[in-house]
């Protein structure tokens, strides 16, 4: 253990005071998407930058990559980095996301969403974005703060990423990064995404499920309803389809322990209006399917039988089907001996005596990104997982812990 680890994981103890001050600032400018009618995450970057600075990081320190957006009042969509210069020139990446989801029904909150409410009798916070991502945010900038507080050189180079647009399919932030910016990450570099984790901080994610969202739109022809024989029922033939594309859990059967469920899903879940009374034979029916699928099988592979499927309904009811893709993603998995995985292992180790392991989920996260382009990323953080719920709350204690686990890794030879 790195000799000045136990100084920097006593101080951070401390911390609550810095912890609220910054969450309530950061929570205080809704940085959310133009989709979700906001103006993007300029303003927040720009506080949370001047916070920063008013705590001893020099101007020289930060590089910030704008993607355009003409979207928003600011034209772009920033993403900020913050770089503390270790004894190795090989980084330590610590990347979480400025922007956050609106806050829904106002009635199911307790409180302003906007507002940080503290419960000290309970040790946590509540509002928007206080655990989705600004926990993951707020402790890597803790641990960064105790290093420069204490004039401690890490043995990596640390690299604070702040980046846009996690929220809605990160095109101004992490593939804008990739995109733009591929030659600010190494292949040997350690990436830590803090946006996803357990109450105990003890698995670590490094892989997620292939994602596959379906829109599946059925065209027959409309009738009345007492003359089902005069069209073509375009909603039993979409009812017939869910079921066999529902199927395809028994057909891509692989099992996986790494994950929970340790199988591939394939769920039909939203469904559009087709027609407004009960005496009409609907010409128009469209449904949704989320589908989480097993690294082992490719999309590619997916859409095939999937498109077995279809044909089958079509020549069945005499109807077209169109299908389109509302979300994909794949990605190969981090694997669990690679050097961020076992490197945090052993910080979590050092710092909270917990043994921790690798998991996969059926989520999505920026990870995935990364990992297509060969990077190893891993993501953890200690969190009960209350992301876009009314009365989102953070507990310090998690925070504080996350610092910890973080200085421990900072320091690790």
């Amino acid at each position: 253990m790195n000799e000045n680890f136990e100084l920097l994981k006593e101080n951070l103890e401390k911390t609550r005071p810095e912890i609220i001050e910054l969450q309530t600032l950061l929570s205080s400018i809704p940085a959310m998407a133009p989709e979700s009618g906001g103006d993007g995450e300029s303003k927040k970057c720009a506080s949370l930058k001047n916070w920063l600075i008013g705590r001893g990081f020099k101007e020289n320190q930060f590089k910030q990559f704008d993607a355009p957006d003409s979207r928003v009042s600011s034209g772009v969509r920033p993403n900020l980095m913050l770089t503390i210069p270790g004894k190795k020139e090989q980084s330590i990446f610590v990347m979480a996301h400025m922007d956050v989801v609106p806050p829904g029904n106002l009635s199911l909150w307790h409180s302003d969403p906007w507002k940080v409410v503290y419960d000290e009798k309970n040790d946590k916070i509540t509002g928007r974005g206080v655990e989705d991502n600004q926990q993951g945010l707020v402790s890597g900038v803790l641990a960064a703060l105790e290093l420069i507080k204490n004039n401690i050189v890490p043995e990596y180079t640390v690299k604070l990423f702040f980046m846009a647009d996690e929220e809605f399919g990160s095109e101004y932030g992490m593939k804008f990064l990739l995109k733009e910016h591929l030659d600010l990450f190494k292949k040997d570099d350690l990436i830590l995404i803090p946006d996803g984790g357990d109450p105990e901080g003890k698995t670590i994610e490094v892989a997620e499920k292939n994602i596959l969202w379906l829109r599946l739109h059925t065209i027959g022809l409309q009738s009345h309803g007492s003359m089902p024989q005069k069209g073509k029922n375009a909603h039993l033939a979409a009812c017939d389809l869910a079921l066999r594309l529902n199927d395809l859990e028994n057909f891509f059967d692989a099992e996986d322990e790494l994950f929970s469920p340790s199988k591939s899903t394939f769920q039909p879940t939203k469904k559009e209006t087709n027609v407004d009374t009960v005496n009409i034979i609907p010409g128009d029916d469209v449904f949704y399917m989320d589908c989480r699928i097993l690294p082992c099988y490719t999309l590619d592979v997916v859409r095939a039988e999937i498109k077995k499927r279809v044909a089958e309904i079509e020549e069945k009811y005499g109807v077209k089907v169109e299908i389109s893709e509302p979300q994909k993603s794949q990605s190969p998995a981090t694997p669990v001996n690679a050097p961020v995985v076992e490197k945090l292992k052993q910080a979590i180790m050092d710092a909270h005596g917990k043994e921790a392991v690798p998991i996969g989920i059926g989520g999505g996260t920026v990870g995935a990104e990364l990992r297509n382009l060969g990077f190893n990323a891993a993501i953890w953080s200690t969190i009960d997982e209350v992301c876009h719920q009314p009365d989102e709350y953070s507990y310090l204690h998690n925070t504080i812990a996350d610092a910890q686990t973080l200085c421990a890794l900072f320091l690790q030879k």
